[in-house]
């Protein structure tokens, strides 16, 4: 399939920029698979459409202060992005303006926090190795942003608002440069309803890394890959959802990075293995699900490979349609807008 098929026209004003001051005061879009129909309700409405007994998978990863804003020696304002560790203070990053940093330019982040670039990548990424009085993880800690995605346009010099808005409630193995943002709709009253109710919660993580928003460069969408990202599934969540599978019970991933992991750790289709290990799965047309029945995600950007995931999951015609409707019905788009429940 083409890249174009995965297209759909957003108003700006649509782009939430900011997060609800109630979490759970979102909207939430149903779209029955079976019965192809799309209907509107309030996120809070969620346990109306669970059973009991069915599985809910949470992402618990947290994310850390991704983004630095430093200077280097000429006085040049740099941004830093994080992107993935490569060994203890060394760093794949991002950089902007990239051009201003060639191999040895040393950037200042504080007193005592600064970073060189040792290495240029061919994708344009850099290595960045960094050096701190005292402990790094501290220091990132007290100089670093929150990495907010580009369409939320905030100035880069306010106060970092979003350090704990832009994280679950259920947010505990640090190490995602974005939030699963599915889950940011949850508060810990819902989940104890949810529970009370007889829906299971299990967690599980993947770190959220560059290749969950990487721009699809290809045209024949089958050509693209999703960048690796490293995932967990503890013992006792493999048991428990292996023991969902044999009782034909419901699994519903609240995001699609929860579905990655899952659909990633499945072994021939039947069963999950605790483990630690890297996804690779890129999931377009024509792939099997063999993990989930039922996925929670926000609405994702035009042309974007999670967005290509949600239509292979659903179907590409009604996922379309969904957006559609939820353009002209006002939803809001996006890391801090409104979700959709697929059954």
């Amino acid at each position: 399939m083409r890249l174009s098929e995965f297209d759909y026209h957003l108003p700006e004003e649509l782009i939430a920029q900011e997060p609800l001051a109630d979490r759970g005061g979102s909207r939430m879009m149903l779209v029955d698979r079976a019965l192809g129909k799309i209907s509107d309700h309030a996120f809070a409405d969620l346990p109306e459409f669970l059973a009991p007994g069915d599985v809910l998978v949470l992402n618990n990863t947290k994310v850390f202060p991704a983004r630095l804003l430093g200077q280097s020696e000429t006085g040049a304002k740099i941004e830093i992005f994080l992107v993935r560790e490569i060994s203890g203070t060394v760093w794949e990053a991002l950089a902007r303006p990239a051009r201003r940093l060639p191999v040895g330019k040393r950037v200042t982040f504080s007193n005592g926090f600064s970073g060189t670039v040792v290495e240029k990548e061919s994708d344009g990424k850099l290595l960045v190795e960094f050096s701190v009085d005292g402990d790094f993880e501290s220091a990132l800690e007290k100089a670093g942003r929150t990495p907010l995605p580009p369409y939320i346009r905030r100035n880069p010099d306010s106060l970092d608002r979003d350090r704990e808005r832009y994280q679950t409630v259920f947010a505990k193995q640090r190490g995602s440069i974005a939030a699963p943002t599915a889950g940011l709709h949850f508060t810990d009253g819902l989940i104890a309803q949810l529970e009370a109710s007889g829906v299971e919660i299990i967690e599980i993580t993947l770190h959220v890394g560059y290749g969950t928003f990487e721009p699809v460069r290809v045209d024949d969408i089958s050509q693209h890959r999703v960048s690796k990202e490293d995932y967990e599934i503890s013992e006792k969540a493999a048991d428990s959802l292996n023991a969902a599978r044999r009782e034909s019970r419901r699994i519903i991933a609240v995001g699609t990075t929860t579905t990655r992991a899952l659909e990633s750790n499945i072994t021939n289709g039947l069963e999950f293995v605790s483990c630690r290990a890297a996804s690779d799965l890129t999931i377009t047309p024509g792939y099997e699900f063999k993990a989930i029945n039922g996925l929670l995600t926000n609405f994702h950007l035009p042309k974007s490979s999670l967005l290509i995931l949600v239509s292979t999951f659903a179907g590409r015609q009604i996922i379309m349609e969904a957006y559609q409707h939820a353009v002209a019905s006002a939803y809001r788009f996006y890391s801090y807008g409104d979700c959709m429940l697929i059954v």
